[in-house]
């Protein structure tokens, strides 16, 4: 009973930034901070988020128990729960800071919190449900679905993972469907105009890309006052007249797949009405599908293929893109939208269940048991046999997660044959091509199972007498043989 009743040191937890913290990046990124929206930082610490926030132009306020206790705290449109989870000790208390946010929130809350894989860095004993650090903090790590599942049980709304250890929980289904849309089947840039010709030109790039017509509501402001003139049906002419049939009817499909996809995402994360999906995407179903009813079975059954083994295993072996091994599908980021609808919705529900992590340079899909990770590369482009950094594993199944950081290693796991990773049409793919053709005309590919670590690599390039240089391999003098 003394156990429940300690107060933890919270104030302590508090570290001043000089720059946006991970969630509150994420939020400016996926466009929920927006410069028209008000934003509430609550429990806000040293304020540093606040700052920035105002210095890039936001409208930004926040408030702390301990920091900024009388600052007024009013709704705002995004309420920002930034490592504030964690730091309670007492769950009931944890439970109502969340409801108060949420209750705060107009259009969506932005809760994040530390993760059990950070354990390592926290230092402390038991204590209740978390751990009390020398410092007398509490820190309560979260498991990634533990919490999507806690804010979705206290707010009554589905959730969406924006990256690891980062939750978004909307108002209302139209602004989390406007999300997945935004995240899926993303709007098409617009060309610049200046004039009515560059107008009608913008029009037609986007029939092209998107296989239909513009309405007027998603065309930008300026474009529509210089296409107001126009009547629809000669604007209709003019397009017809001037867009690339073969363009249009690819538009069609890629739409149509887009779609689908979307559709499939809605449904594993749960499914609204034909309403309150976004204007482009109700304008897409008209277009491409007989019904909404038929573009929600199709995408159903699209689903379902996710469980199938032989339809997945098919689906990779077919795929244009990526490097197929026994176990799995290796797809560098560049590459992710080439590969079959199918493999794409694998990779988004698992994006969507537990975040993508915000650096990442190839997914691994594997054929069985439906776990998907991402990997982070970070000289990929630069390094000719790049080294892995980290590892983010989901299992779709159990909706788990795992951690793996290969910072301090001495012997890090790196990649052979880049180009495969790639799409064929990728600039880079022919320079790689070439560094692997000489890799294995030079003997060093012979003993495949010793070349997947940095300490083994080095070795077979000493036993071929071989170095690198850039994305050129040469020969080694003869005094630089001994390593």
């Amino acid at each position: 009973m003394e156990q429940q009743a300690w107060n933890s040191d919270r104030r302590l937890t508090a570290i001043s930034r000089t720059s946006l913290s991970v969630p509150a990046r994420q939020a400016v990124i996926d466009r929920q901070v927006l410069p028209g929206r008000t934003v509430l930082d609550y429990g806000c610490g040293r304020g540093g988020d606040v700052g920035t926030l105002q210095r890039l132009d936001y409208r930004a306020v926040g408030w702390d128990p301990f920091y900024l206790p009388e600052a007024r705290l009013e709704p705002a449109d995004v309420v920002l729960l930034t490592y504030v989870l964690n730091v309670i000790e007492d769950p009931q208390e944890r439970r109502k800071t969340l409801k108060a946010a949420w209750e705060l929130a107009g259009t969506v809350l932005v809760a994040s919190a530390r993760l059990t894989w950070e354990r390592s860095k926290v230092r402390g004993e038991a204590f209740g449900d978390g751990l009390l650090t020398s410092r007398q903090t509490f820190q309560h790590l979260f498991g990634a679905s533990e919490l999507r599942n806690y804010v979705e049980e206290v707010t009554g709304v589905r959730t969406v993972s924006a990256a690891p250890g980062i939750v978004y929980a909307f108002k209302d289904e139209t602004a989390r469907l406007s999300y997945l849309a935004q995240r899926i089947v993303p709007d098409a840039e617009w060309l610049a105009t200046e004039d009515t010709t560059s107008a009608i030109a913008a029009v037609v790039d986007y029939v092209e890309r998107r296989g239909r017509l513009p309405r007027m509501e998603e065309v930008p402001q300026p474009m529509a006052e210089l296409l107001g003139y126009l009547r629809p049906n000669e604007l209709r002419r003019l397009v017809r007249d001037s867009a690339e049939q073969a363009k249009v009817e690819e538009g069609c499909k890629r739409t149509t797949l887009n779609t689908l996809l979307f559709l499939a995402v809605e449904l594993f994360n749960g499914r609204g009405p034909f309403s309150s999906l976004p204007l482009s995407v109700q304008l897409d179903v008209r277009a491409f599908f007989t019904s909404y009813k038929e573009a929600c079975q199709r995408s159903d059954r699209l689903l379902l293929k996710l469980r199938d083994d032989t339809y997945l295993r098919g689906a990779m072996n077919a795929s244009s893109v990526g490097k197929l091994t026994p176990t799995a599908l290796y797809v560098h980021q560049r590459a992710l939208d080439r590969m079959p609808t199918i493999l794409r919705l694998y990779e988004h529900c698992a994006s969507i269940a537990a975040g993508r992590p915000q650096d990442w340079t190839v997914a691994k899909l594997r054929h069985q048991g439906r776990a998907l990770s991402w990997l982070d590369y970070p000289d990929f482009d630069g390094d000719p046999h790049p080294r892995i950094l980290s590892s983010y594993q989901v299992d779709l199944k159990t909706l788990e997660t795992s951690h793996t950081s290969y910072a301090e290693s001495k012997n890090r796991p790196l990649l052979h044959r880049k180009h495969e990773f790639l799409a064929p049409d990728d600039p880079d793919v022919e320079r790689y091509k070439r560094l692997t053709a000489a890799e294995v005309k030079a003997g060093l590919y012979e003993h495949p199972h010793l070349i997947g670590t940095e300490n083994g690599w080095e070795a077979e390039l000493l036993r071929c007498g071989r170095k690198l240089r850039g994305h050129r391999l040469v020969r080694r003098a003869p005094h630089d043989r001994s390593g």
